[in-house]
Formats: C-alpha cells, sequence, structure tokens
C-alpha cells in the first residue's frame, strides 16, 4: 500500500471487496481484502469517534495523519492495526455506519480485522502461542487430568519465565486454575450418567462453556441448582469450546470445526423445543452472530439452515432467566440476601447482544439488592491478555472498569463473564461472581449472612426496614 502518487479518493460505501463470509472465494482475496481496509480506515479516520476503545484506533489515526493517505501506510503499521484489535466490539455497539444500523456503508471493523488476520494466517501460518490457546478444549482436558501439577506449573515462577519465553504468555498473568472435576463429569453424576435430567417444565440446554467446564466449574454448579429449582429440565450434551479463540487466532478452520460440531450436538434439542442457555457471553455472542457467518456454506445448505435455527434458541443466562420471570416460571423465594450494594459489571460482548442487563435486573429481585452498573472494558478479551506483548495494555485499557467497580464501595461484585472475572482479580485483588452464584446462594438461608424477612416478620438483624421490603 505504500508509494502510491496522485490516487483517486476513496470512497466510503462498500467496495466490491466486501465480504464477511468465509466459505466465499472473495473473504480470501488479498486484493479485495485490500480495497475493503482502504475503505474502512478511511471512513474511521474521517469518523474518530472510536478513537477511545483500543489501541487500533490511535494507531491508524496517528498512521493517518503522518501519511495522509490509508494507502501511504506501511505494512508493518497496517499489520499492527490488526494486532492492536482484540475483538471487544465497542466500537461496532457504537458505530453508526453499521449493517445493523441499516447504514449503506455497512461498517463492521471488529469483523473486517478478523479477516485480514485469518487472510494473513492462511499465508504465513498459525505460530505456536495462538496455536495452543486457540484451542482450550485440548489444554482443559490436559490440564484437568494433570490438575494438580498444572496448577502447581502455573504458579512456579521459573516455569512462567519459561512460559513467557517460548509461549509468549506473560510471565504476571493470573490464569485460570484447572478443576479436576470438570463440570459435565458433576452434571453426569447429577443424572445417573445421561445428558439430560430426568424431568422439568422449562427446557434448556445449559452450554457451560470451556472455561466453566475445566477451570470454575462452581459456576456451572450454581447454574445446574438455580435451573432446577425453578422447574428446568437441563440438558448437557457434549459440545466443545464456541469456537471464538480460534476465530480470534485466525484460525477459521478450526473455529468452523468447532461450529459445525455444536450445531450438529445442539440441533436435535432445538427441535425438541429445547433453548440453549450460554453462561459466557462471548460464547452467547459467538453462536448467535458468528455461526451463522462461518456454516454458510452454499454447498451445505442443510447446515447452514441449522446455524440459524441454533443461533435462535441462543440466550445468555441470565437472559434465559429472565424470560423465565416474563414468563411467571422464576421462584423469588430468596432465604438470605448479599445487602444493599452489589457491584455489576456489563461485559462489552453481552452489551453487543443488546438484550439489556438481565445479570444485574436478575439480582434487583432480591430484598435489598440495589446492584451498582459499571459498563466499562475490563481489558481481557479472550486470551489477549495472556499474551507477553499486551499484558500490560489490556490493564491499563480496565483501569475505568477497575475504578467503577472500587468506587461503588460493595463488598459483593459481579459479572456475566467468567473471562472478566478473572481480570478483576488481577488488578484489584477481588473476584466477582457470576449473577447465577449471587442467585444461588440467595435461595438458601446460609448463602449470605443476612436472611431475608418474611411478609409480617421483624426485619433480620443488619437490615433495614426498608431494605427488607
Amino acid at each position: 500500500m505504500a508509494d502510491a502518487p496522485d490516487l483517486p479518493d476513496v470512497r466510503f460505501h462498500p467496495s466490491d471487496g466486501l465480504s464477511t463470509n468465509p466459505n466465499e472465494p472473495l473473504y480470501w482475496e488479498r486484493a479485495a481484502l485490500a480495497k475493503e481496509l482502504e475503505r474502512s480506515f478511511e471512513l474511521c479516520h474521517s469518523c474518530r469517534m472510536c478513537f477511545k476503545y483500543c489501541q487500533s484506533f490511535p494507531t491508524l489515526f496517528a498512521a493517518m495523519d503522518e501519511h495522509g493517505d490509508v494507502r501511504r501506510i506501511p505494512d508493518a503499521t497496517l499489520r499492527r492495526v490488526v494486532d492492536e484489535c482484540f475483538q471487544c466490539k465497542l466500537c461496532y455497539t457504537q458505530c453508526p455506519y453499521t449493517e445493523k444500523e441499516r447504514h449503506p456503508f455497512r461498517l463492521d471493523f471488529p469483523r473486517l480485522m478478523l479477516r485480514a488476520k485469518a487472510v494473513r494466517r492462511k499465508s504465513e501460518g498459525i505460530p505456536l502461542r495462538d496455536r495452543l490457546l486457540a484451542d482450550p478444549d485440548r489444554l482443559g482436558r490436559i490440564g484437568s487430568r494433570f490438575s494438580s501439577l498444572a496448577n502447581w506449573g502455573n504458579r512456579l515462577r521459573p516455569n512462567r519465565v519459561l512460559m513467557e519465553r517460548f509461549a509468549g504468555i506473560h510471565r504476571d498473568k493470573l490464569l485460570p486454575t484447572f478443576a479436576g472435576r470438570t463440570f459435565p463429569a458433576w452434571f453426569r453424576s447429577q443424572t445417573g450418567g445421561v445428558d439430560e435430567t430426568a424431568d422439568g417444565d422449562s427446557k434448556v440446554v445449559l452450554f457451560a462453556t470451556c472455561f466453566v467446564s475445566y477451570n470454575n466449574p462452581a459456576v456451572g454448579r450454581a447454574a445446574f441448582a438455580v435451573l432446577r429449582h425453578n422447574g428446568c429440565r437441563i440438558a448437557c450434551p457434549a459440545v466443545e469450546c464456541c469456537g471464538m479463540p480460534a476465530l480470534d487466532a485466525g484460525d477459521i478452520a478450526l473455529a468452523r470445526r468447532k461450529a459445525e460440531r455444536n450445531v450438529r450436538a445442539l440441533l436435535p434439542y432445538v427441535e425438541r423445543g429445547f433453548r440453549v442457555a450460554a453462561i459466557n457471553p462471548t460464547c452467547s455472542l459467538m453462536m448467535r452472530e458468528d455461526y451463522p457467518h462461518l456454516l454458510d456454506d452454499p454447498a451445505d445448505r442443510i447446515l447452514a439452515d441449522a446455524a440459524r435455527t441454533v443461533a435462535a434458541a441462543v440466550r445468555d443466562l441470565s437472559e434465559y432467566l429472565w424470560e423465565l420471570r416474563t414468563e411467571g416460571k422464576l421462584k423469588e423465594d430468596f432465604k438470605s440476601t448479599p445487602g444493599v450494594s452489589v457491584a455489576y459489571h456489563a461485559p462489552c460482548h453481552l452489551r453487543l447482544q443488546n438484550v439489556g442487563f438481565r445479570g444485574r435486573d436478575l439480582m434487583r429481585r432480591i430484598p435489598g439488592v440495589k446492584p451498582m452498573l459499571v459498563a466499562e472494558c475490563c481489558g481481557h478479551d479472550g486470551t489477549w491478555a495472556m499474551k507477553r506483548e499486551y499484558f500490560g495494555p489490556a490493564l491499563r485499557n480496565g483501569e475505568k472498569a477497575f475504578a467503577g467497580m472500587r468506587e461503588t464501595g460493595a463488598q459483593v461484585w459481579a459479572t456475566d463473564c467468567p473471562l472478566a472475572a478473572l481480570q478483576f482479580e488481577q488488578a484489584c485483588g477481588k473476584r466477582p461472581l457470576h449473577p447465577v452464584e449471587i442467585l444461588e446462594r440467595a435461595y438458601r438461608a446460609d448463602g449470605f449472612d443476612r436472611g431475608v424477612a418474611k411478609p409480617g416478620d421483624p426485619a433480620p438483624a443488619g437490615l433495614g426496614a426498608e431494605e427488607a421490603q
């Protein structure tokens, strides 16, 4: 793109190189990609609304100011713009030029960055670190089988130094622990070894996500308890990682394989009237927004239709529980309460789905609870914060979220994203609970120190009369 004198103006309308479907040959054409990068970068430069969201935009704008035209920017700088996008997707949420806003420019900066990375990976190959991080299932199976050894190694300083040198994982990054007993194994211990509970009126597939399955089964157990308490028939079929880490690594083939396997596993349940509740907003976003693109293959229309059918049935877990409430099926027989202030962080990938802050709304149903919303990016964003060169920027990106949570003064913190919880623990020394964990505890008399008064009873100790209502 360098050394191009007397260049014609770049128009903002989509070029003939626009493609968001990796099943199209056009998606992989370098010349087509270059056209879309040129017009999109020019459009972003003329707007500059997104200067505050990630490092990609300051890098791009500074390069545009220096070189005057996107086609004169050195390739190394353009590569940096692509790599600095960590797929928080906040720019898409705020952009007025998107297809969701019915704008003719049809700008989708995050999806364009994914395409640029995928095209590069196809020609250059995928680095070792990205291959490792792209498949959490493989890491999870190994780590859970040897959990004591894996967790010890992740805490051992000399080992972390070697990991940083040879695998590019920052030595100070707080890594998830591996569970010796995975959530799917625990689930089957509750159901006699089958993939589905025997009864329940509201049918739901609990998509536990790879992180909950291998690293934090406690969230899955809490979700199971809450769903069962509310009369749900729960299925937990064998599924894989949603594929977002593979997509972030530019490994479209792996992301597509995982999407296909999950769609084939989930479709029979959806056809039986099950909804699919994903614990992590990143996973629900991936299944809703990206599966229809990844599997939109003209050569397999049956699979493409199945992806859209499954996508339509997917919910964020808190969104699903709120739907139960609107249907009159959510019990509010809470027996304890965390008190007044609960700091609630709304993850980026939840906000993009535009389904409201249902985790916050559910916690409001607990007597005395007034959640305090913090809608800022925590900066973790999948595996980005683990990488040696992005560990520091990830923490800087999350400073507003960290400050916002601290400023609430709340003793109890919550977020719908388990990885965001890890980032808060890294930066603040405090790990938030998932809203479903707070609900599960509130259903128990011993869940929190404060009890919930029944109508006509005096307020519990430590809880004012107004708070007890």
